[in-house]
């Protein structure tokens, strides 16, 4: 993807995360995994505003609890803490099962005006 340079001169860089994850450590999905870190390092790598802040992530872990996810737990206290300003995640799915969590988290970096991008 080409971008015209002159109109990101100006703008401050958004600190970008991205959160990777599997749910079974299964050597089928080793590969999906190792594809979403890769994917996403390349296209933070390559945006004129980005700057990579870090790509967490949880292999073999289950999405329905965040309590075992700490990739996914030190992601969000990495928000809270201020170091992040957008977050990629390839599915809703790969964010969490749980609907509730979902909305939690999602709510809670809102309001810390963090966006999150899903689907990419």
């Amino acid at each position: 993807m080409r971008y015209d340079t002159r109109y990101f001169k100006s703008r401050k860089k958004l600190r970008v995360a991205a959160y990777c994850r599997v749910s079974t450590a299964k050597e089928e999905q080793e590969s999906s995994y190792e594809t979403q870190v890769a994917f996403f390092k390349e296209m933070i790598t390559h945006h004129p505003i980005w700057k990579m802040t870090e790509v967490y992530a949880d292999y073999g872990i289950t999405g329905t609890s965040i309590e075992k996810r700490k990739g996914f737990s030190r992601m969000i206290e990495d928000c809270k803490a201020g170091k992040i300003d957008l977050v990629l995640v390839k599915s809703l799915s790969r964010f969490a099962r749980n609907t509730l969590d979902s909305l939690n988290c999602i709510r809670m970096l809102k309001e810390r005006n963090i966006g999150v991008w899903f689907g990419l």
